[in-house]
């Protein structure tokens, strides 16, 4: 297994060239160039695969040993199993060569989308969560997901910070302590459900492809669960891209995915933001140099949204 990088991903040059050349043989031509995208905080290669005859292709591979690997097949499978129409790439194919493996996704021609509130982009992104999540997951999805633990049951840390406050904790989080602690530890016993979850929506793990629109990639992270969790998980990222807290705390108490559960949605906002600020005290993972401030602007963002919802 090689060094994982301090910072960045794995490059094309890291990937093993017994499978540099298995898949250049699937794909039937040389790859030319490579383009590793903006944002993220795996250290995986991750790339899009430029070919000799002009297609691209986009790429996830590490060794199987990591447990990124673990991840990728995970997501591999959830793609193959999503109905149709669903907001995701097509999966190309899986390969394996010389420990390593590697999952070959369709190429989405597009940038990150613009989640401000000048676009029509979030618009358009709670738009397909409604579509999403409005009936149950189809049996081939529920099944595809049933092989991999969900962990967003486990998600904590408000319980730990009760037990012992951290001195810069936010002085309203601080007075708000056993009521954030009371509320995560509800969440376990209602995040279980019958609808589609991506599990870790926000705008790198989106594209605006230019033919289909919005559309969500990295599903690595997918689950079943109750409808109001990836429109909670993206309410804090609207938030950090310019929208007001008081009007995406509007959008959750009137969206179909969380206007129908408002005590489960309060919930997974307490579990979550309790996550966040938990995990953003802890020294960042090997490749990951961004995701601790990341979760720390997050956790913020999050806590100004569950204030509407604090008594």
């Amino acid at each position: 297994m090689p060094v994982l990088p301090t910072s960045g991903r794995l490059q094309w040059t890291d990937v093993p060239l017994p499978l540099r050349a298995r898949l250049e043989d699937a794909l039937g031509a040389p790859v030319t160039d490579t383009v590793t995208p903006v944002g993220g905080f795996g250290h995986q290669l991750a790339a899009a695969l430029r070919l000799a005859d002009g297609r691209r292709v986009f790429v996830k591979a590490a060794p199987d040993d990591d447990p990124l690997t673990a991840a990728n097949i995970h997501e591999a499978a959830v793609l193959e199993a999503l109905p149709s129409g669903a907001p995701a790439p097509d999966l190309l194919g899986i390969h394996r060569e010389a420990d390593w493996t590697a999952v070959v996704i369709a190429h989405l021609d597009g940038p990150h989308p613009d989640l401000s509130p000048a676009s029509g982009d979030a618009e358009q992104t709670w738009a397909l969560l409604d579509k999403l999540t409005s009936s149950p997951a189809p049996a081939p999805y529920a099944a595809a997901v049933s092989t991999t633990p969900s962990t967003v049951a486990g998600l904590h840390g408000w319980n730990e910070l009760l037990s012992a406050p951290p001195a810069d904790l936010a002085p309203a989080a601080r007075t708000h302590l056993p009521q954030l602690a009371e509320l995560e530890a509800a969440w376990p016993a209602l995040a279980h459900g019958t609808r589609i979850v991506h599990g870790d929506l926000r705008a790198d793990n989106m594209v605006h492809d230019r033919g289909r629109g919005v559309t969500f990639v990295d599903w690595a992270h997918a689950t079943t669960g109750p409808a109001c969790i990836d429109a909670a998980s993206l309410a804090p990222q609207l938030v950090l891209a310019g929208h007001t807290p008081a009007d995406i705390a509007h959008l959750l108490r009137d969206h179909p995915a969380t206007a129908t559960s408002p005590d489960t949605t309060t919930a997974f906002l307490a579990a979550l933001t309790g996550h966040w600020n938990r995990n953003a005290r802890k020294p960042a993972p090997p490749g990951a140099p961004g995701l601790r401030a990341y979760q720390q602007r997050a956790a913020a963002a999050g806590f100004a949204l569950l204030g509407y919802r604090l008594s």
